[in-house]
């Protein structure tokens, strides 16, 4: 029996993983997380209580252990890779790490995204944290032979959570609440850039394959939905599924960075805003049969029903909402003057 290790593992993209990794007989797997979601976890998950920011206590924790795999779903910044590094290099036959399809070049230069594609994000330094720490792990196996693997989800989400382009601090819901209240509800650009969207089961179908696999070893792969769709279309499949009609108010990206606290530059300019398509080729390759089979129409409908019958999904953000309505109020203001 092989031995996972995931770093996190309780969270959006990771949950589906440590489901299905836990279903697998030949994998026996160990998580270390601070207890977050932990009565979710399977019973037959290997719990190890620790927080990675204290690596001399993680390493006491893990002494004469080594893992087939260990991937990290949380490494965000480069202390947090080379900190991996230092604990997991002789550990391990495969580090897999989570980076971002955020990091690849923006504006794009192409919209056909491949593994191939630039890595470059003068828009958002969450992007350019993911392309150092990249940089970073791969140095090490070309100069050292870490055994490294690279992963880039795009846009990622399950049923405790509704994706969307433009909400605020407090997640999805103050926008939903919006719809439902036959409130205009902001898009940003004209609605017509194209987006991809993927369920958290189905990206988890190309990760565990990768898992354990030698192909994969000093390689990266993006792991998305081969459905492309505007942004029009997911929030008239998010109306559909509310049974409300989408009255959108078309704002452009440059416009709401430049006038709210909202990090807006990066996820806007440095993500969401530009149209991209990505090619999956590669990880068909390493991972035969591997096919997303959930529709966003399918998986949003799903992350509604959960939200609507779970009342602590359900965070309101009057901020969020009061500056919706000041947006809308001086841009109509604005059409007024110019008439």
């Amino acid at each position: 029996m092989q031995k996972a290790l995931f770093i996190g593992g309780t969270g959006t993209i990771s949950m589906a993983i440590t489901r299905a990794v836990a279903g697998d007989p030949e994998w026996e797997l160990f998580l270390i997380n601070r207890g977050s979601r932990s009565d979710e976890v399977p019973e037959n998950v290997n719990i190890i209580n620790a927080d990675m920011e204290d690596a001399d206590a993680v390493e006491e924790l893990l002494d004469g252990m080594r893992f087939d795999c260990v991937c990290d779903f949380i490494g965000f910044t480069p202390d947090q890779v080379e900190r991996d590094y230092r604990l997991f290099r002789g550990r391990c036959s495969q580090y897999m790490y989570i980076s971002s399809a955020s990091a690849y070049n923006k504006p794009c230069r192409n919209h056909i995204i491949t593994e191939g594609t630039a890595l470059a994000n003068p828009f958002w330094e969450y992007s350019r944290n993911k392309i150092y720490c990249e940089s970073f792990l791969m140095d090490k196996y070309e100069k050292e032979g870490f055994p490294v693997t690279i992963i880039r989800p795009s846009h990622t989400y399950d049923e405790r959570s509704i994706p969307l382009g433009v909400h605020g601090k407090c997640g999805s819901w103050q926008v939903i609440k919006r719809m439902l209240s036959g409130k205009p509800v902001i898009v940003q650009g004209d609605g017509t850039s194209l987006w991809t969207m993927t369920f958290n089961e189905d990206f988890a179908k190309g990760f565990t394959g990768l898992m354990g696999n030698p192909h994969a070893i000093g390689e990266s792969f993006q792991i998305t939905s081969d459905e492309t769709l505007t942004w029009n279309q997911i929030y008239e499949a998010i109306a559909d599924a509310l049974g409300v009609d989408f009255i959108p108010y078309y704002v452009s990206s440059e416009f709401l960075a430049s006038v709210s606290d909202y990090d807006y530059y990066g996820s806007l300019l440095g993500d969401k805003a530009n149209s991209v398509i990505f090619d999956n080729t590669k990880i068909k390759q390493a991972v035969p049969g591997f096919k997303c089979t959930v529709r966003f129409d399918q998986g949003v409908r799903r992350a509604i029903d959960y939200c609507l019958s779970h009342p602590e999904c359900q965070i309101a953000d009057p901020e969020f909402d009061e500056f919706c309505d000041r947006v809308i109020d001086a841009l109509e203001e604005a059409k007024d003057r110019l008439r």
